[in-house]
């Protein structure tokens, strides 16, 4: 059955999903990246970018199944650059060079329009300038019965988990205090927004904490 996930998105012990000052050197904010640092260090993470080699065992292990059966991603306009405003050209192509680590349709949530960006690898990336549910709407289309999995940033997990539209999600809890930035949950409340059934796995570098909505 087809659902809309959040996976393997990084949060720190105090429930940070990226740091402040998101910029050309700090694509995640200030300290970002080290929210990260489990998924990095993974044989999934450098294969997906060309290398070799990594960790294996349970974060890696858990790192591959968060792609498996993915159709369609959706992403926040910060996640796919720095970019302000209205697009000055088509020449920012993402963060990820000529072959993102998506590859499937790929949905970029923004208010100013821009052609499909069809890159190497089977990703195009498909501009949304009319909502959240149109951009669900046509990942559903396009991932064919498969997953939808919302990518982020912060703010756009927010939006999707206060419309109610999030099925289950994966965090990745690392042990960083980042004690700024931007907060998953600040006024979120999971229990009314049904979310009920939790279960927790200890990686080598992260704990993975599963939540669903029943």
């Amino acid at each position: 059955m087809s659902k809309v996930k959040v996976a393997a998105f990084s949060i720190s012990l105090d429930g940070f999903g990226a740091g402040p000052r998101q910029s050309l050197d700090n694509p995640l904010g200030v300290r970002g990246l080290e929210l990260h640092s489990w998924f990095m260090q993974t044989q999934v993470f450098k294969i997906m970018h060309g290398g070799t080699g990594g960790t294996t065992g349970i974060d890696n292990d858990i790192a591959g199944q968060s792609f498996e059966n993915v159709g369609a991603w959706i992403l926040g306009r910060n996640m796919f650059g720095p970019v302000r405003g209205p697009w000055p050209d088509d020449s920012w192509k993402g963060w990820w060079g000529d072959t993102p680590p998506y590859h499937v349709p790929a949905f970029v949530l923004t208010h100013h329009e821009r052609p499909p960006l069809k890159m190497k690898g089977g990703t195009t990336f498909y501009f949304v300038t009319d909502g959240l549910e149109s951009a669900l709407k046509q990942a559903k289309e396009a991932a064919n019965n498969k997953h939808v999995r919302i990518g982020g940033g912060v703010s756009v997990i927010r939006q999707f988990l206060i419309a109610g539209q999030i099925d289950e999600m994966h965090l990745a809890i690392s042990p960083v205090l980042m004690g700024e930035g931007e907060h998953l949950f600040a006024s979120v409340n999971l229990p009314k927004l049904g979310f009920t059934d939790v279960r927790s796995v200890c990686g080598e570098n992260a704990t993975h904490v599963f939540i669903k909505r029943v």
